[in-house]
Formats: structure tokens, sequence, C-alpha cells
């Protein structure tokens, strides 16, 4: 579809998203109350939309149709939908502007009508609004709710995700200035963040979280304050608001292409099994390089493409991904073994064969790169449902949840070129829902998995022509997170951080030999056992050739591997076959690489490398910490995702400072609590090498060692706590958001 410049900027600037975040009804067969033909989301799955179903159409440019979705206590003839809410005909709909009061305004010039299916349609006078100020407010019975008039889509839902928005932002978080600050955005034809208001009503409804069937108004927007993913999303879209006129023209090149590696760590509960029913679930996901034909025709390369174009003299960014990905899980559940009367432990490995290949795709859209330097990439992302085995008994569909990136990126090398590097962890959530086809519609039955991930992104650019004979005799620091999921015996989580050094390079291959301090985690009758060790081990690196479009191309993707290059029983494809220890890439300078494990001795996971520095010097300041930290004890299995925090690195002196979302396996319940938020808080002092080494520890709990890179604002640490009774490992990611003033 060929999109003008005002539609971009209505829909898919600060990235527009088609709605999403789905929750499965069971027994949805029999669904009362039918409202006309427009389409509800729990009747009609597919992949390449977010999920939320769009009502838009035959609207006319300056109008909006509303639709109403309440608890079940609160309507319970309605209609059922998606999140255990029911669809109703308001009884009264009204328009308004308002304040960070809660003050109403009866000046928005606008009338109402009602469409063939009986739902009202609004008409404005002048245009949809884009800002926070207008207000469209929906009664039904007893219960009042309120949502933004400027939902990207134009199908305006009223339920408790938009009413939470207004009420927690406009009238709690928002202060007089921050309100003038937005409108002002709003008033002023450059300031291009106004658009994130018409994202931010629109995205709330991907969320992939039940209300609970007797809840109130109330209690159901309480639900959502409790759910640490969702209030984290809506708090840091507000924040993002407030950036007013904030784009700049780093990426001046018309495309950047990049080299995608990819780690999702889960945590969550699966249904799918009758024996083991509501048990926990771990998980990884790690990027894979997606064959398209047999004959090795054509490929789909784990990638991100940043954007940027002219409109209306505004320099706009966009950004896109498109990452296939595998998956490895493990059950632990405690359940009676052969019905003997006695619940145990129980665990079960779920390997790659047990899941289709699968996608964690965003939808296109813009973003902002902010001035300063190093620039952050900003943006309210929505990803893309999925369907896995389709023509099964059981068919799949996955829905994930929206997150917010928050993206280091390089300074590029000159006008020309992009960022190098763009990196970033977040945290999202989702479930996997079976579905039923129905004559061609696939229909949402149970719920057969929630899950929650801390995703781990590294983009490291495309090269035009990679040499792996330019790292020979190199030295790189490394730092890796690794699982190991086995049948019959707990999750094992590794961390390790060390040296990688390379000999001769032997046409597009490359020995070398990494020495590493290893921290092992595991669990016994006890709780959780940590184990510190070393390793002296081979990890040779292969260059391996790309098949695209324009031709076969050496841009930067890379094979790790011990003793085959394709482990592949009669192959030794060098180029396009599966190495025995994972795949990954590098940046054109060879500066920084990262990897996908997927090793039979190490595990599944992510390692980083950055070239080890002859007179390095860390950049002090205020860092942005992001990541992922597995904690084991007697009880529990627990996943925190690091979440807006802060590292400070100041005259050798540690400090952190933010929040994590924890996600918490109750093993003998068989429950896992969705995510909730939890402060972090430490410090302690810091020591650097000039060969890029760094330590950090805290008193006597937290050590953390990992590596900084050649520019000196970005670090990869990997987190270590054997200090009891909760064990911990996980790895992190910190990069620069001010350097501290000279002394």
């Amino acid at each position: 579809m060929r999109l003008t410049i005002p539609s971009i900027l209505a829909t898919s600037l600060l990235l527009s998203a088609c709605g999403g975040g789905d929750s499965a009804i069971d027994g949805a067969k029999d669904i009362p109350n039918r409202f006309g033909n427009t389409q509800n989301a729990l009747d009609d799955f597919s992949s390449g939309s977010t999920g939320d179903s769009s009502n838009a159409r035959g609207l006319k440019p300056n109008q909006v149709r509303v639709t109403m979705e309440l608890p079940v206590n609160l309507a319970p003839e309605g209609e059922q939908t998606r999140r255990n809410l029911r669809i109703v005909i308001p009884d009264q709909v009204r328009v308004y502007r308002t304040n960070t009061s809660a003050q109403t305004f009866d000046d928005v010039r606008y009338s109402t009508e009602k469409g063939t299916d009986g739902h009202f349609i609004l008409t404005f006078d002048n245009g949809v609004p884009v800002g926070p100020d207008v207000i469209i407010e929906a009664r039904y019975g007893t219960a009042t709710m309120t949502a933004l008039a400027a939902d990207a889509d134009r199908d305006v839902k009223v339920n408790p995700f938009s009413h939470y928005l207004v009420t927690e932002v406009l009238w709690r978080r928002y202060s007089t200035n921050d309100f003038q600050t937005v409108l002002a955005c709003v008033d002023n034809a450059s300031c291009l963040n106004k658009y994130v208001w018409g994202t931010l009503a629109d995205q709330v409804h991907d969320f992939e979280i039940d209300i609970p069937e007797n809840a109130n108004v109330t209690q159901a927007t309480s639900t959502l304050a409790d759910r640490a993913d969702f209030a984290s999303y809506v708090a840091d879209m507000a924040d993002y608001a407030l950036l007013g006129q904030a784009s700049s023209d780093r990426i001046s090149a018309s495309a950047a292409d990049y080299n995608s590696v990819f780690l999702g760590l889960e945590l969550g509960q699966t249904f799918r099994e009758s024996n083991a029913a509501g048990a926990g679930q771990w998980g990884v996901r790690m990027a894979q390089v997606e064959r398209l034909t047999e004959d090795n025709r054509a490929f789909l390369y784990p990638a991100l493409t940043l954007t940027s174009f002219d409109a209306f003299n505004l320099n706009i960014t966009s950004l896109a991904t498109d990452i296939p990905y595998d998956r490895q899980t493990q059950i632990h559940g405690f359940f009676e073994r052969n019905n003997s009367g006695i619940p145990e432990q129980l665990f079960f490995e779920r390997g790659t064969e047990t899941w289709e290949r699968n996608s964690h795709s965003s939808a296109p859209g813009a973003a902002t790169l902010t001035t300063e330097t190093p620039a952050r990439l900003l943006a309210g992302r929505a990803l893309y449902q999925t369907i896995t085995k389709r023509n099964s008994s059981l068919i799949n569909g996955w829905t994930r949840n929206p997150y917010y990136l928050d993206a280091f990126t390089s300074e590029p090398v000159n006008d020309q070129s992009g960022p190098d590097r763009v990196l970033t962890n977040y945290f999202t959530g989702g479930k996997a829902i079976a579905l039923e086809d129905d004559n061609g519609k696939l229909k949402r039955r149970n719920i057969l998995e929630n899950h929650y991930l801390s995703v781990f992104e590294l983009h490291l650019q495309r090269a035009e022509e990679f040499k792996v004979s330019d790292m020979a005799g190199q030295a790189y620091n490394v730092t890796y997170l690794a699982t190991r999921f086995a049948d019959g015996a707990p999750a094992t989580f590794e961390t390790g951080h060390g040296q990688w050094v390379f000999g001769s390079a032997n046409d597009q291959t490359l020995n070398g030999t990494a020495n590493v301090d290893q921290f092992t985690l595991a669990r016994d009758a006890s709780g959780g056992v940590a184990t510190p060790n070393t390793s002296n081990d081979t990890w040779n690196l292969i260059n391996r050739r790309s098949r695209l479009s324009s031709g076969d191309i050496y841009m930067g993707r890379l094979g790790l591997f011990r003793n085959e290059i394709d482990e592949r029983t009669n192959f030794n494809d060098p180029n396009f076959g599966i190495p025995d220890m994972g795949l990954g890439a590098a940046t054109p300078n060879q500066d920084l690489m990262g990897f996908n494990l997927n090793d039979g001795t190490l595990g599944s996971g992510l390692l980083v490398a950055g070239k080890t520095l002859t007179d390095g010097a860390l950049t002090e300041g205020t860092y942005r910490l992001q990541g992922a930290i597995v904690g084991v004890t007697q009880e529990e299995n627990r996943l925190y995702h690091v979440n807006n925090a802060q590292l400070t690195l100041a005259n050798s002196s540690a400090s952190f400072e933010g929040t994590t979302m924890m996600v918490n396996h109750l093993i003998e319940d068989n429950e896992v609590v969705a995510p909730e938020e939890l402060l972090m808080q430490f410090n302690g002092s810091f020591t650097t090498t000039l060969e890029g080494g760094i330590s950090i520890t805290s008193a006597g709990e937290y050590e953390m060692r990992g590596f900084y890179t050649a520019a000196g604002n970005q670090v990869f640490l990997v987190i270590s706590d054997d200090t009891g009774p909760e064990m911990k490992t996980g790895l992190l990611l910190a990069t620069l958001v001010e350097e501290s003033s000279a002394p």
C-alpha cells in the first residue's frame, strides 16, 4: 500500500500499530450478543498484525468509532472478547477537553451518530485530535470510563486500559508544566512527538493482561497498575512525549542495515501438557537464519533496518526488525510421578525439535533519535502476532506485548553512515493460544502458555566486505550468559568472563582459544547451588557468506565452532551450515562481536566480545543499566529484568539505583506470578584495566565482571551473588547517558 505523507505522520510515525494483545477466552464457542458486522479480535487471529481488531473501515478522516469494553461483572450479557472483557453499546458518550486537575471543558466541536451496527461514531469538526487533552467518556449502567480521542487507528476502545492511561498519566502523573509542554508540541507543526499519543492510546490495547471477571472499574485499573510491565510502558511513553522536538539528523544515510543477535530469556507458565498443567517453564529464544528454499537460493537473516527520510523539512527516522528464532524450554513442576501419591519436583526438557521456528518481528514505524552524544533511539514498539503448527491438530497463536525501546547508538563515523551498533534490552510478555480453524478464520480458544521475557538485541551494522583475516592475532574480552536444560534435572545457568585470543587465519577461518572464569547456578534439595570454575576452551571463527537478492557477500555474519563448521550429518557447508557452537555477527571495524550460543558444552545463550584495548579509558558518568538476572531459592525460581536503572561510575565509586521487574515461580504451588516492580540498590567500588576490563564489587553481595569497549561508553557485565539464601547470576548492558563533569 502506498502511504501519503499525512498517513505516514498520522499512523506510522512514532510507531503506529494495528493493536494487539489478545487474551484467549476459554469456551468461546457460544458467544452472546454480537453487534452487527464489526470485527472481534476473539474471532479472527492473524499473523502479521499486532492483534487488536480495528473497526475503522468506512470512517471519514475526521471520524472515530467508539467501542466500550467492560469487566464481566459490569456487563454479563455483553459480547465476549479478549482480556476477559465484554463489548457493550454505551448508554451515553460525551467528548470534552481536560487538564491535569480532571476538569472538563465542553468546547470540543463534534457530532454524534450511530453506525449500522449500533456503535457510536464521532465526527470532529476540526479533525481527529492528536493530543492528550481531548477525552471520550462512555457510560454503561453505573460504570463510566474514559479514553483519549487521539487513537492511531480511530477505533477508540473505552475500557480499563484506556481509562488507566487517562487517569494515571493525565490526572496523576503529569504536572501542569508537563501538560503545557506536550500541548506546546501538539501546536508546533515541526514537533513530531505529538504522535506519541496516538501510538500510546492504540498500543495499550496490545497488552495480554486478563481483567478479573468480578472487578469494578477501580479494581480493573488497579490490576493494570500492579502489572509492572504495563505500568512501566505507560510511564516511559508519557516521559517520551515530554521530549518535544528531539529528532536529529544523525542518521543521514537513506538506509542502514544491521545483522541482529537476539536472546530472549523467559520464565512463564505452561498449560499444554495435562500431567504438568500450571507448571513453571524456563525458556530461551535465539536468533536463527531462516532457509527459505531447500536449494539455498534464498535466506531470511535476522536484521534491523534504520531509514531516514525528509517530509515537510522534517527528518524522520524509521525502523523495523525481523528476527527468526528457535526456542528451547524446560518445564519445572510439582506433581505426583506415576500416581505415586507423593508430589515432587519434576523436570521435562522440550528442545528445539518441539517448537516450530518462530519470528520476533516489529511493525515498521518511526522513532526519535536524540540529539545528545551518544544518541539514543527511542520508540514505542509493537510486535507482530505469529502462528505456528498451522496444519496440525493444535494450531498455536503467539501474541506479544508492546515495549518501550531505549537503545544505545554509536556515533557514526561520517555523515553518510549510520551508527555501527544499536544495543538494547527490554521486557515483553505474551501468550501462546490454541486456535481453531472456523471456515478459514482462526478463533481463539484456551491459553497454552503465559510467558515473560527479558530480551537482548545487539544490532551490528552490515559490512560491505568483511575480512576475518584482519582479526588474526587479535584478542577480545568476552562475557556470556548460557542456559542448559535437561530431562530429570534442574535448569543450569552459567555466566562467564575472560579473554579470547586468535591465532593466524586460514582462508575464512580463524583459530581461537578462550580462557574464562565461570559462575554456574543450579539447584539441589536445599535451593540454589553456585559453583565458580575456570575454563580453557577452543573457540574458532568462520566468516560466513550471506546470500542476498543482490548477490553473495561477506557482510559480517560469523560462525562460532569448536570442531564442526557444519554439525549436520554428511554436510560440511561453511556458509549455510550449522556450526557446532552458534551464529553471530561483528561490527564493520571488528570492534564488537555478538553470538547466539547453541553449544552442547556451554549451552544456549548470548556471548558478547569486545576487542582488547592497549590504552583504554572508561568514560565516567551515569549509565543506563539493562539486563536479565536469574534467581534461585529453595521454594522459588525468579527472573529479574533490570529496568530503568542507573549505574553511576565515578572516582572509583559505583552506585546502582533503579527498579527490576520480577517474575516469580512458586514451585510447590505450581504458580507463576506476573511481573512485579522491585527496587534494587547498592553502593560499591570499581576498578578498570587499560586492556578494557572492569570489576564492580558491593558490600559482600553482588559482584560484576566484564569489559568496556574502545569508545569507553559501553560496558558488558556478568553479575553474580552466592551469599544466599537466594543465589543469582545474569548478564547486564550498561550504556552511557551522561558523562561526569570534569573535577
